[in-house]
């Protein structure tokens, strides 16, 4: 990269992301406020002119319950062990159409993000797909990719960017997307932190560590580099989870800012990316208190632009430009 830059990838999902460890109930206000959060950080994005990627899972753009379970209602879907993580166990559930149920369907909003400049609309798999828990296989992650690849197509987009959910992947799975035409992923920042594995053997250790690395630099200044780690396959690695405001933890909200800023500070002078990510959901909740956040965080990223020429790009950019240099 000839200039520092500033990317952002969003996990768009809704329920999708989260059935397996939340209730409806229980998440309620952050997924009812999906809608709201997206359509600010179009409206942010937009007046701040920064580009972003939006890794959306591919049941979202059904248009209705009967597409849906024709979508759904074909062989090798993934046998996790664990079928609570399957989100096909969960279709009689869903409601009839997006009017009625905005914790499944998101068309409406797909639709708006490709039409916001600068906007890239990424594949976040079909059915939010766990690469490396326990009974599923590759062949069966083929399968749901080219279902993501075929209704991304439905609305005349080619998705070439991948976030795999739980940041879960390794080589044979890359391998598995290169052959569908992606080619360019969100990789993990190399600490044992954020090391890939199934959630089913992470410890509660690792978990909290990551937490704590929010506000204090256990694994660094996490700037990163795009490289090609697999031939035709860039890594464009992770810096950074915006985790959402806690009030618990308020009185660290300063001391988290300052953490973010000086990465990207590391960033800028090496010339290097500074990959920040979240869930649309993460905002659901203390909506302002989050954008405040985020704004600090744009703000400091102007002064970088002013200083530093450090640019705005999202994903698929970050691989045009690496593929010309």
């Amino acid at each position: 990269m000839r200039q520092p830059v500033f990317t952002i990838s969003l996990d768009f999902e809704i329920y999708w992301g989260v059935s397996d460890h939340r209730t409806i109930e229980s998440y309620q206000e952050n997924l009812r406020n999906v809608p709201l959060v997206v359509e600010r950080l179009l409206k942010l994005f937009t007046d701040r002119d920064i580009h972003a990627t939006w890794a959306t899972v591919g049941m979202l753009f059904c248009t209705n319950k009967t597409e849906l379970e024709t979508w759904v209602n074909v062989p090798d879907r993934p046998t996790y062990t664990n079928s609570k993580l399957s989100n096909y166990s969960i279709i009689s559930a869903v409601g009839e159409n997006e009017n009625e149920d905005k914790f499944h369907y998101a068309l409406s909003l797909i639709r708006k993000i490709i039409k916001t400049p600068g906007q890239e609309l990424a594949t976040h798999t079909f059915s939010h797909y766990y690469c490396l828990e326990p009974g599923q296989t590759a062949k069966q992650f083929n399968k749901d990719l080219e279902a993501a690849n075929k209704i991304h197509q439905r609305e005349g987009n080619r998705p070439i960017s991948i976030v795999f959910p739980r940041n879960q992947y390794n080589n044979e799975y890359l391998d598995v997307c290169r052959s569908n035409n992606i080619l360019c992923y969100r990789g993990n920042y190399s600490s044992w932190i954020y090391k890939p594995e199934a959630k089913s053997t992470e410890s509660a250790w690792k978990r909290m560590a990551r937490i704590a690395d929010a506000y204090i630099p256990l694994s660094g200044n996490k700037y990163v580099f795009a490289s090609e780690d697999l031939p035709g396959m860039i890594n464009i690695p992770a810096s950074c989870f915006l985790r959402p405001y806690n009030q618990k933890l308020s009185f660290l909200e300063p001391l988290r800012l300052q953490r973010i800023k000086s990465e990207m500070n590391s960033a800028a002078s090496r010339k290097a990316i500074y990959h920040l990510w979240w869930h649309p959901h993460n905002f659901g909740k203390d909506i302002d208190k989050n954008f405040n956040i985020l704004e600090s965080i744009l703000d400091h990223y102007e002064l970088l632009k002013k200083k530093s020429g450090m640019i705005s790009m999202n994903m698929k950019e970050i691989y045009e430009r690496f593929e010309n240099l």
